[in-house]
């Protein structure tokens, strides 16, 4: 149960008795009785009437009760009265002369000054340190200290982690056998530094950990931690900027200072790029603060000795931004690229992830890596955590074969509509699109086989959508003909529409973008334009993140590209028209099954094709099979099973992450 805040009006509550307290305490008058002021004259009219009781006679004032009014004080000024005694006796009221002590001039300029003063700044501290609470610990201080104080300017944010305590190792990180070779002759220095120091040879200052997000940079770094047994600072570059001017240096001067005390050590930068940026880049105005702190890091990379054992690791997906001077030898010395992994690297990662999870005898990890062809680890984990939880919501205590496939599907289209209806007329349009797809694909040489088509709503956007996978783990290398056919597949949907339906959706939004961003990159970038050749019109300006370009042509130039850009998609989409006429009587057979079924399978279609009956075809993909069990050791071999991928549009460097998507909502 969450404990319930207290209003804010209790605290001033609590502020404002404190002050009557000590109001109280240092001005009692107004804490006792009841005053009243009268004039000296009705105060001696009361004496002669004898009703004063008490009297008590000050400097300046005179405070004095009434018989049967004891709680009400009178107060009046002093007179040069010599009678007044003798009248007071006379009355029979009892009567002291109060001698007031004066406070020592000094104490009664301090208290006077100075309290007021403190009291504001204990009603301030309260506050301050009631905002500090809900806006985050760091971002009210000047220092990172508490309250209003300066003891902890410039002091760093990273946190210490002790190998022993999390026991992260090369073990815990699959998939990336390059970078680990890589980092093992780290590992080697920090665990015996005197053989290298024996041949003069001296361990690198830093190595930086390039690739795209989810790949397991920081995984890898606390890994190397971990092999050589030293403590691991670990920070991310964002905690390094800052409002005010050196303070990021300073939080530089005070990181590298930590680790020298620690040394051996290792020091990790996650998103290096933050302050990491060319000072060039802000060509209408420089970030002083930002500047500051790199040229810090700079300075203490230069300044600490590699014979200690401090070894610096970075990590980026950004490595084209950062500045020339971080990059030369004697800095980072090393760039190790932390890529997508291959089939055998994906098969690993499974096996990785699926140590703590209780899987079925017909799980075969082997062909879920197939499936997944473009993941990376993040993408993996993620995939068997939801299979787990699919698992667990069927009631079931092991995870099957079924579950990762519909975790793979869930990433890549979301859960199914329950509540979506479409109507005859939308079901009949969304199926020849979807099947318009397929049959462009199966038609066709250098594409990808069909492995599923369906056309029940999705969360993610699709009314339907066509899986197509690779028969096998292809590199990143693709022939004219294959990007081509790739863009016919694209135009199969909006095909289908305009030859059978006699009718065009917004349906094939996605897909005219996908293809149209394959014909661009083919002028632009790969050279496969007869009007343009082999000019290079554009280049890459983010390799790991979404891949965009930037042109770099003339207005005339980039005009003339839209016009060739326009030809390939023309072309393509009369390839697509044309396979869609021919294969009319095929198209209808395979649209009625799949209206009767809403999901079929790429082998149920092949077979409707071939003339065959479809409930005997079998999913390559969905059977099991005894190769690769899970949990199986080794290098898998590639067998003839489609494989797609995660993620959105290539741009024409990999196979597309289908599905194609059909008219939305």
């Amino acid at each position: 149960m969450n404990k319930q805040k207290k209003p804010l009006y209790r605290y001033y509550l609590l502020i404002l008795l404190a002050m009557l307290l000590i109001n109280f305490i240092f001005f009692p008058s107004v804490g006792g009785q009841r005053t009243k002021e009268v004039t000296y004259s009705e105060f001696l009219d009361k004496i002669e009437d004898k009703q004063i009781q008490n009297v008590e006679v000050h400097d300046t004032e005179i405070y004095y009760t009434l018989k049967g009014e004891e709680n009400q004080v009178y107060v009046t000024g002093t007179m040069q009265d010599a009678q007044l005694v003798d009248r007071l006796d006379e009355a029979g009221a009892v009567f002291t002369r109060v001698q007031s002590e004066e406070m020592n001039p000094i104490l009664s300029y301090l208290i006077t000054l100075f309290l007021p003063l403190l009291i504001f700044w204990g009603l301030g501290s309260f506050l301050f340190r009631r905002m500090q609470k809900k806006m985050g610990k760091d971002s009210m201080t000047f220092g990172g200290g508490s309250g209003f104080g300066f003891g902890n300017l410039g002091k760093s944010n990273a946190k210490v982690y002790v190998p022993a305590q999390d026991g992260k190792t090369f073990k815990d990180v699959a998939g990336q056998d390059e970078a680990k070779e890589a980092l093992k002759e780290i590992v080697d220095f920090l665990n015996k530094p005197e053989k290298y120091k024996e041949i003069g040879a001296q361990m690198p200052k830093g190595a930086l950990l390039v690739g795209p997000p989810g790949t397991g940079k920081t995984l890898l770094a606390k890994a190397v931690a971990g092999e050589a047994g030293v403590p691991f600072f670990s920070i991310s570059g964002s905690e390094f900027v800052e409002m005010f001017v050196g303070r990021g240096a300073a939080k530089v001067r005070d990181l590298f200072q930590q680790a020298r005390e620690k040394a051996p050590c290792i020091v990790f930068i996650d998103e290096i790029d933050t302050i990491g940026k060319s000072r060039d880049s802000g060509r209408f105005g420089g970030n002083d603060e930002r500047e500051q702190t790199l040229n810090q890091l700079l300075a203490e990379m230069d300044g600490f000795d590699p014979t200690k054992g401090i070894i610096l690791l970075a990590a980026t997906n950004r490595p084209e931004v950062l500045d020339q001077a971080l990059l030369r030898p004697g800095r980072f010395d090393r760039r190790i690229i932390i890529d997508r992994p291959n089939l055998a690297g994906r098969l690993a990662t499974l096996q990785v992830h699926t140590r703590n999870i209780k899987l079925a005898e017909d799980v075969n990890l082997k062909k879920v890596a197939l499936a997944t062809a473009g993941c990376v680890g993040a993408d993996l984990a993620n995939l068997v955590n939801e299979a787990a939880l699919r698992a667990v919501r069927k009631g079931r205590k092991l995870v099957i074969q079924e579950d990762l496939l519909a975790a793979f599907e869930l990433v890549i289209a979301g859960t199914e509509k329950k509540g979506s209806v479409l109507t005859e007329f939308e079901k009949k349009l969304v199926a020849y699109h979807e099947v318009g797809h397929a049959m462009v694909a199966y038609k066709q040489k250098n594409t990808e086989p069909v492995q599923k088509i369906t056309i029940v709503p999705h969360t993610q956007g699709a009314l339907g959508y066509t899986l197509l996978m690779p028969e096998e783990d292809k590199t990143e290398l693709r022939t004219r003909d294959e990007l081509m056919a790739k863009i016919a597949v694209s135009m199969g949907g909006r095909a289908a529409e305009e030859v059978v339906m006699n009718t065009m959706t917004n349906g094939a939004a996605q897909d005219i973008q996908d293809a149209t961003a394959v014909a661009r990159n083919m002028v632009a970038m790969y050279g496969m334009s007869d009007r343009f050749g082999m000019m290079a019109l554009a280049s890459k300006r983010s390799q790991y993140l979404d891949g965009g370009y930037g042109m770099d042509c003339a207005q005339d130039t980039a005009a003339a590209l839209d016009e060739a850009v326009r030809d390939i998609l023309d072309q393509c989409y009369a390839t697509a028209v044309e396979i869609i006429r021919e294969s009319r009587a095929e198209m209808d057979q395979v649209v009625a099954y799949l209206l009767e079924k809403e999901t079929i399978t790429g082998a149920e279609m092949v077979a409707i094709i071939q003339g065959r009956d479809p409930a005997t075809a079998d999913s390559p993909l969905l059977a099991p099979g005894p190769e690769t069990p899970a949990g199986a050791e080794g290098s898998p071999e590639v067998p003839s099973v489609p494989a797609p991928q995660l993620g959105g549009e290539d741009q024409g460097e990999a196979p597309p992450p289908v599905p194609e998507e059909t008219p939305k909502e």
